[in-house]
């Protein structure tokens, strides 16, 4: 085959994972491996809504959500109204942020996260199926399974300070979607540190 040809192709095969998620369409299914070896499906929370939260402990960005305590509040706030809120771990196995089973389960314990579940995504598959670019990066889907929400999780953009005093945009699409309301902001750039894929 021409290297032209093995050119488009990659760049159509790119350009279907950019367009595998878009606002106002059915979010698309996956199936994982939590960090307690489970296998979870986006589809077994059908009739919920979903937070997905692009995740790395690492990034100073996602750290200071965590070590303020501000993740882990939002997570109880929202898993008290019916919300699942499913973290996704895309970090590959050959970089220094990778988190084993045995390690991601003492950190769920040391920082008291409250999500309702830690997906290894160490292979990358859902990372790129949902173009997740950043920790955090954050996707809101409704009962309907219809993405209404993707992109930075408030307006602070800051590695450091308490993100309490920020506009959550995570929590406001939930609001307004239990609320039975569309979701005001659909769509912001997320923030954070880039995700460290592995070999695509």
């Amino acid at each position: 085959m021409k290297k032209t040809s093995l050119a488009i192709l990659a760049s159509v095969s790119l350009a279907a994972s950019v367009m595998a998620v878009e606002i106002g369409q059915p979010a698309p299914d996956f199936t994982g491996t939590d960090i307690y070896g489970k296998t979870v499906h986006l589809s077994d929370y059908k009739g919920k809504i979903v937070v997905l939260e692009s995740y790395n402990s690492d990034c100073p960005f996602c750290h200071n959500h965590y070590a303020s305590g501000a993740m882990e509040e939002l997570q109880k706030d929202l898993a008290a109204k019916g919300v699942v809120w499913l973290i996704v771990n895309s970090v590959n196995p050959h970089n220094s942020s990778y988190r084993t089973p045995d390690q991601a389960r003492a950190e769920w314990t040391d920082l008291k996260i409250n999500a309702t579940d830690w997906i290894d995504d160490s292979s990358g598959k859902i990372g790129h199926l949902y173009n997740m670019r950043t920790t955090p990066d954050m996707y809101v889907i409704g009962k309907d399974g219809v993405l209404d929400y993707q992109g930075a999780i408030d307006d602070r953009r800051v590695p450091y300070g308490d993100p309490r005093t920020a506009k959550n945009y995570v929590h406001a699409a939930v609001d307004e979607l239990i609320a039975g309301k569309p979701v005001t902001i659909t769509q912001t750039k997320p923030y954070g540190c880039g995700v460290h894929y592995g070999g695509w």
